[in-house]
C-alpha cells in the first residue's frame, strides 16, 4: 500500500469512528475506494442550561374590553447559564370553573446562552385544568440570531418558594 492509500485508509477509519460515536454523519456519493471523497456533517449536540429569572407582568389594554380576556406585558431578567432579558406579551382567559384557565405568550430573549450571544423567541402555551397545570414553552423555529442562529429547544419553568427557576434543553447547529 502506498503512502497516499495509507493516509486515505486512516482518514476513512477516523470518519467511520466519528460516525459510529454519533458525533457526525458520514455522507458518501459512492462505495469507498482509495480515491473516494467523504463529506462529514457534524451533528448538533444537545445541551442543558439552568438558572433563575425575575419577571414583571403589567396589565395592558385589550382591543375588546368585553372579551373576558386579560393581556399583560412581560419583562424578564435571566441569570445563570442564560444571561439576558426578555420582553413579550401574554394573553390569558379564565373560566367560571375554579382552577381552569389558559394563556399564550411570546417573548423575545436577548443575551448570551452558555457564552453564545444573540436573541431568540419563546412561545408559551399554558393550561390549568381544574387545578392541574400544564405548560409548554418552545423556542420558535428559525428565531435565533447571532451565535444562536439555528437554536431549537424547550424551556421548563418551576416556581419554588416564590423563586422562578428555568431549565432549558436545547441544540445549536455545530459549526463546520
Amino acid at each position: 500500500m502506498n503512502s497516499t492509500s495509507h493516509r486515505s485508509a486512516k482518514a476513512a477509519a477516523l470518519l467511520l469512528t466519528l460516525a459510529c460515536l454519533g458525533k457526525c454523519e458520514l455522507v458518501m456519493a459512492q462505495v469507498p475506494s482509495p480515491s473516494s471523497t467523504f463529506q462529514l456533517k457534524v451533528k448538533a449536540m444537545p445541551a442543558h442550561a439552568a438558572g433563575t429569572f425575575e419577571v414583571k407582568l403589567l396589565p395592558q389594554p385589550l382591543a375588546d374590553a368585553e372579551s373576558g380576556l386579560g393581556r399583560m406585558s412581560i419583562d424578564k431578567v435571566f441569570s445563570g447559564d442564560l444571561q439576558g432579558t426578555s420582553k413579550g406579551e401574554m394573553l390569558a382567559g379564565g373560566t367560571a370553573v375554579k382552577g381552569s384557565a389558559g394563556y399564550v405568550a411570546i417573548e423575545r430573549v436577548t443575551g448570551t446562552l452558555h457564552g453564545h450571544p444573540g436573541s431568540f423567541m419563546l412561545q408559551h402555551l399554558g393550561t390549568m385544568n381544574r387545578g392541574a397545570p400544564s405548560l409548554t414553552v418552545l423556542v420558535i423555529p428559525d428565531s435565533g440570531t447571532g451565535e444562536l442562529t439555528g437554536l431549537s429547544g424547550t424551556l421548563n419553568i418551576d416556581i419554588t418558594g416564590g423563586k422562578h427557576l428555568y431549565s432549558m434543553d436545547y441544540e445549536l447547529p455545530a459549526k463546520p
